[in-house]
């Protein structure tokens, strides 16, 4: 089929005929993430307050690619068009490369029109290697085994012994109902590490929107204390911890470790094939982290179109230029840095 016969359109909240016909589309594309799913327009829009592009390709009536963009404008950290903030996997999903083309033909003049310093698309795998990249990023995805015990041993022999610390220390797992527990882990967490927190109410609302496919687990010790927790995606045969966050405490325990394992220990039984680890920066403690438990790194393939940058932004904690700031928003009282915090990280997507 020749360009004429593909129809963009564009995806708006409310809209939930148009919605369930992307999610569907994106179930049943094997280049889709999670972050593809239309719930993260409200998100964009409702949450975080920006302007959401989620396009989506027609072709004799039906969806052949999508495309979920984020305008980002801050004073602070700049000005941009994302596929897609606040998410580590987006870019363009379609079904053949004109669909693909039709897309970001589209996205480009909405970027445009838009005045923006640049787009950026978080690809999984390289769409145009000529293209100003940023290479800082990888994941970490492997195989989820039928058996609980050979999940076990597939951990590396010093990890596993601090899976088996947490047995051995009494925790327990449990999934909760809401974000409350999740959420005052998480908040000290990234206060100690100096930066700020996204609002309780995102947390919430990623409960809300996505039911079951996305769900807190908490660990306590066994007096009933929290002692770690993470915020869980889960697409196709796939589990995703997303967000996480601990008490001090943790480590001594190896909550963190025990964690992980509920974690991976319940999508064996739920049957679940893969454990996406996430993407870490090369180089941090995360990084080894997953490392350590026998998971090898993916490079993430994050393009850049550049309109008024003459660089890739390098808007992360890596940065040299954002010690001085991270090293004062750890002095911060807990309650102020929560109260401000997500008045800047809406603006670093």
């Amino acid at each position: 089929m020749s360009p004429a016969d593909v129809q963009i359109k564009r995806l708006q909240s409310g809209d939930s005929a148009n919605a369930k016909r992307w999610d569907a589309f994106v179930f049943a594309s094997p280049q889709a993430t999670f972050f593809h799913r239309a719930g993260w327009l409200r998100m964009v829009e409702d949450v975080f307050r920006h302007q959401g592009f989620f396009l989506y390709a027609e072709r004799a009536g039906e969806i052949a690619g999508v495309l979920p963009l984020g305008q980002v404008k801050s004073r602070l950290f700049g000005h941009s068009l994302v596929a897609l903030p606040f998410t580590v996997y987006g870019g363009v999903v379609a079904d053949d490369p004109q669909v693909a083309l039709s897309l970001e033909q589209e996205a480009h003049r909405i970027a445009l029109s838009l005045g923006v310093d640049h787009l950026e698309y978080r690809n999984t795998s390289p769409q145009h290697p000529d293209w100003p990249k940023q290479d800082l990023y990888v994941t970490f995805r492997k195989e989820i085994f039928a058996e609980e015990e050979a999940n076990m041993l597939a951990i590396p022999r010093k990890q596993r012994a601090m899976v088996r610390k947490g047995l051995k220390n009494g925790l327990q797992s449990h999934i909760d109902a809401d974000a409350s527990r999740f959420f005052a882990l998480y908040a000290d967490n990234v206060h100690r590490h100096g930066t700020p927190a996204m609002p309780k109410r995102y947390f919430q609302a990623l409960l809300d929107e996505f039911g079951p496919d996305a769900e807190v687990l908490t660990v306590t010790d066994d007096k009933g204390r929290a002692l770690s927790s993470v915020l869980s995606f889960y697409f196709r045969d796939e589990v995703l911890p997303y967000y996480a966050g601990d008490d001090e405490s943790a480590r001594d325990l190896a909550a963190n470790d025990f964690k992980y394992w509920e974690l991976m220990r319940r999508a064996c039984a739920k049957g679940f094939k893969v454990f996406d680890y996430g993407r870490s920066k090369q180089g941090t403690g995360s990084y080894a982290f997953k490392k350590n438990w026998g998971f090898e790194p993916t490079p993430l393939h994050y393009e850049y179109q550049l309109f008024k940058r003459d660089s890739v932004p390098q808007n992360n904690p890596s940065n040299a230029k954002y010690q001085l700031l991270i090293k004062a928003w750890r002095k911060l009282p807990l309650g102020v840095a929560n109260w401000l915090g997500p008045f800047i990280v809406r603006n670093l997507a």
